[in-house]
């Protein structure tokens, strides 16, 4: 008698995966490089216009001045008197940082003036207030 040729088990066709994955990775480590990080200052507010405005590198350290007196720093509110300190605080995490302070064109000058105050009494040179054309 002969015998049929017939498998009990059935082969199965197998996609591996390990190519695709290995791209999607890639991909996902050249996005997360290329993406520039943006800190937002937590305000909407309208910048006063200057016209001999200049750009100027990134800023570490973004602080908002808003037109009804409040002052943001790293997206939460702060008292003028903690402005100090936070600017140190990050000035020992990133010693070369520079300052951005982005006012309302309606904000008290005096408080923009305490804010720069603060933010020198920090120990910090590299300042920069941000204007229209910027």
């Amino acid at each position: 008698m002969a015998r049929r040729k017939h498998s009990s088990v059935e082969e199965e066709a197998e996609i591996d995966m390990t190519p695709m994955l290995d791209i999607v990775f890639i991909m996902l480590i050249f996005f997360i490089v290329t993406t520039s990080f943006v800190k937002p200052s937590g305000l909407d507010y309208n910048k006063p216009e200057a016209s001999q405005a200049t750009k100027k590198p990134s800023a570490n350290i973004f602080i908002g001045v808003s037109n009804t007196g409040v002052i943001m720093m790293e997206n939460r509110q702060v008292d003028i008197e903690r402005v100090t300190a936070n600017v140190e605080r990050m000035l020992a995490e990133a010693p070369e940082a520079a300052v951005l302070i982005q006012a309302d064109q309606e904000a008290k000058h005096g408080l923009v003036v305490k804010v720069l105050d603060n933010v020198k009494a920090a120990g910090i040179d590299k300042i920069s207030v941000s204007a229209g054309n910027e």
